[in-house]
């Protein structure tokens, strides 16, 4: 044993100097991740308190500087705050900001897709029947809690637009779907019965 430690010592070193250098570069991280997050959470009150007290408006680079952070839990909420409160007007900055949230975020699948749909109502006012397609084809082709709002979204869309057939098409998807709440149902069915006859 001791001729093994006496030939083997430079590689012991180095194994347990490549080991304490894991585990403090882990514990490091950690500790980076927490004190980042706390930090965030500071900005997001703080900038959120300052514009319900004064209305200052200037907490919208603030706000962008978290959206970009890509914090599972304060990008959107300062996504979301900006949105709801009109700070940001700019389709393609909003679709940006969504597209963040989609892509660059670990969210869990209901939580991304719950946020496709409200990319998809966003953009439902001015965007093409291709671009709302393209949207939400992956709530479409999915099994997801949301499927059938983003097909009822595409219906009413169509309904809108006066393309009656494909709108009647969207609606007898929704039903046709497996997870539809009995509300959402009986609305579509009463649709279908009013504006279609059926």
């Amino acid at each position: 044993i001791r001729n093994f430690f006496i030939n083997s010592k430079k590689k012991i070193f180095f194994s347990i100097f490549f080991l304490a250098l894991i585990l403090f570069s882990y514990f490091g991280l950690q500790e980076y991740n927490s004190s980042k997050k706390k930090q965030l959470a500071k900005n997001y009150n703080l900038n959120k308190i300052k514009f319900e007290v004064n209305g200052d408006k200037a907490i919208v680079s603030e706000f962008i500087e978290i959206i970009n952070s890509k914090d599972e839990t304060y990008s959107p909420l300062a996504f979301y705050f900006l949105l709801d409160n009109n700070l940001i007007n700019s389709k393609e900055n909003i679709n940006k900001y969504f597209n963040i949230l989609i892509n660059d975020l670990n969210l869990d699948n209901e939580m991304k897709n719950l946020t496709i749909l409200k990319k998809g109502l966003y953009n439902s006012d001015f965007a093409n029947e291709n671009e709302l397609l393209n949207i939400l084809n992956p709530l479409i082709n999915s099994e997801s809690t949301w499927k059938p709002h983003a097909l009822l979204l595409m219906g009413e869309y169509y309904l809108s637009n006066e393309q009656m057939l494909k709108s009647k098409e969207f609606f007898q998807q929704v039903l046709n779907t497996k997870n539809i709440s009995p509300k959402l149902r009986t609305d579509v069915q009463k649709t279908l019965r009013t504006r279609f006859k059926d």
